[in-house]
């Protein structure tokens, strides 16, 4: 009996490396972290054909939102680690541990693919009196309390956004939350707050169209598609430390995954990031292209988490000290 038992065990020993050379042989199951129309969602379904014509697989996409992309995540980590199951995440699980809403982060997956990070902008609306983010910010300080932020909550891009501006010059300001940057838009465009710092992809068609006005770019250096909107560092340099910085989108498996399996992905995602059509949807969405994988994407979401954990600790909207899970302070 035990004989035939390490038979069976040398037999799967054996055959794992042939499945993971031959993979894939079967869909793939694809996760998106959020719900349908939302930017990964969007993105998500742009990507996924350009990358099934390489991997001749199908990739079956299924949205499973929730717990701020705790449910998604749960579920990709729970399935087997053999490629079958990826996940179409954003930057919110890098969060979760500080925020005490599970143990999981992306060091327990590898990225195939950070396709891109979007820029936040400082909006207001076309009539308010300030001209420059200096002078909104000027006007905070002569008036501290009485000026309405659009939030989507402690950890949201916004309220992030707003703990660096505090980080170079401290600001009293009454947040307002929502329950997506979409409709802290909307509420702007009413006057039920004064301003509020969202992704570009998410004002772009209301700056396009006037309904909204940009006062700065959270970055080092301006958007193309933004001419004569000057980036944050012009007005408050001691900024530059926390940039580039921006919530981002990308496809990811279990870290444990084979590596010829990783690489199969990892090929074939750089060869879908290319396609013409997903090129024209990143690039009229305001995201910045990045295209990185592995060590390189590992880097960039450590850094990410360090900001903006330490930017949370530092607001008080960190459940959970940062120090205490070994992120270090930027």
């Amino acid at each position: 009996m035990l004989k035939k038992v390490i038979f069976l065990a040398g037999v799967l020993l054996s055959t794992a490396p042939v499945q993971a050379q031959n993979y894939p042989t079967r869909d793939i199951q694809g996760t998106i972290m959020w719900g349908a129309g939302g930017a990964t969602d969007n993105l998500a379904r742009v990507l996924a054909p350009a990358v099934e014509a390489d991997l001749g697989q199908k990739i079956v996409l299924v949205n499973r939102p929730g717990g701020v992309g705790a449910i998604a995540t749960q579920y990709v980590h729970s399935r087997p680690a053999d490629g079958y199951t990826i996940l179409f995440g954003a930057e919110n699980p890098q969060l979760h541990r500080v925020l005490g809403l599970a143990q999981l982060d992306y060091k327990d997956f590898y990225p195939v693919m950070i396709m891109g990070r979007n820029v936040q902008v400082f909006v207001v609306r076309p009539d308010a009196p300030w001209k420059t983010l200096t002078e909104l910010v000027n006007d905070i300080k002569a008036r501290p309390g009485q000026i309405r932020v659009g939030s989507t909550g402690p950890g949201g891009s916004p309220a992030v956004s707003l703990g660096m501006l505090k980080a170079a010059t401290p600001v009293e300001v009454t947040p307002v939350p929502f329950d997506g940057e979409g409709p802290g838009l909307t509420a702007l465009q009413g006057g039920h707050v004064d301003f509020m710092p969202v992704s570009l992809p998410a004002a772009s068609e209301l700056l396009r169209a006037g309904r909204v006005r940009a006062l700065a770019v959270l970055d080092k250096e301006p958007v193309p598609t933004l001419p004569g909107v000057p980036p944050i560092t012009n007005e408050f340099p001691d900024l530059a430390k926390f940039l580039p910085w921006g919530s981002f989108q990308g496809v990811f498996v279990k870290r444990d995954t084979p590596d010829a399996i990783k690489k199969r992905l990892v090929d074939a995602f750089t060869k879908g990031v290319a396609n013409e059509k997903v090129v024209s949807f990143v690039s009229s969405s305001g995201m910045v292209p990045m295209n990185i994988s592995g060590d390189e994407a590992d880097t960039f979401m450590q850094r990410w988490q360090s900001v903006t954990s330490w930017i949370l600790q530092d607001t008080g909207d960190a459940k959970v000290s940062p120090e205490t899970l070994g992120i270090p302070r930027p």
